[in-house]
């Protein structure tokens, strides 16, 4: 793996211990916006080892496009990216709620926290099997 890679993922479970403690704090914008940020980061730990070529871009549908048209396939529904989608401006800056309509809570948050673990787990497995 190369050592980009490696440093790639090391930020992507940082976010998500980040986001598992702020959870557990009931501080759930922030815990979304570090949810969003290990799985953005997971995704492009891939587009780096693989060699792609890594796109400026926080979109999730856009970096999971970009694996896919490179025969990479991450298991993410479109409601799933939807939703991952609507988190990174709202939770960045205080112009609302991190969710259209309701203020995050304990629910989404932890539906969120599983989605980037099992992300995480298929990236790991992913590179290790590479």
């Amino acid at each position: 793996m190369k050592e980009e890679t490696k440093i790639w993922l090391k930020y992507a479970k940082e976010n998500l211990e980040a986001a598992k403690v702020l959870s557990d704090n009931e501080l759930f914008n922030p815990a979304l916006q570090n949810i969003q940020q290990s799985i953005e980061k997971s995704l492009k730990s891939l587009i780096i080892e693989f060699a792609i070529g890594l796109k400026k871009s926080h979109s999730i549908l856009e970096l999971k496009n970009i694996l896919d048209t490179n025969h990479i396939k991450i298991e993410l529904t479109d409601d799933e990216i939807d939703l991952l989608d609507s988190i990174y401006l709202p939770s960045k800056y205080p112009i609302g709620s991190a969710l259209p309509n309701f203020y995050p809570d304990k629910e989404i948050t932890n539906a969120c926290l599983d989605i980037a673990r099992r992300v995480l787990e298929s990236v790991e497995l992913m590179l290790l099997k590479k």
